[in-house]
């Protein structure tokens, strides 16, 4: 993987996320993909399998004008990334607006697809 592979990689991505369709999100992963959600917390947040994600990811859907993301490749070696951003979700009746920013850990298959993700995230909070 190079730089451009993995920045197109995750433009898939938040298109993925932003389509909520099933298939869409199942051609970013490998058919024996490992997603951890929280991998500091426990396996329980941790779902294997490209459908098994999908499954997850459509489990409480995000609307697709709620929210805005923008990420991009920190480090790239051989098969492995590391890409940080944000994700800002905007305010509704029920929160305030929030802004996450993110570190992904990558790896991925010959192909592109990614076989393993690991998200972390910190809420920006107003002090």
């Amino acid at each position: 993987m190079d730089r451009a592979s993995v920045q197109d990689w995750l433009d898939r991505y938040v298109a993925a996320w932003r389509g909520n369709e099933p298939r869409q999100i199942e051609q970013l992963f490998t058919e024996d993909a490992v997603y951890g959600y929280r991998p500091w917390d426990s396996d329980e947040h941790t779902v294997r399998g490209r459908s098994a994600i999908a499954d997850s990811w459509l489990e409480d859907p995000d609307s697709p004008e709620g929210w805005e993301a923008r990420y991009e490749p920190f480090a790239v070696e051989d098969d492995r990334a590391v890409a940080v951003g944000w994700s800002r979700y905007a305010a509704s009746a029920e929160e305030p607006e929030r802004l996450y920013h993110n570190a992904y850990l990558l790896r991925f298959a010959p192909d592109g697809r990614c076989s393993e993700f690991h998200e972390f995230y910190m809420l920006k909070e107003d002090r």
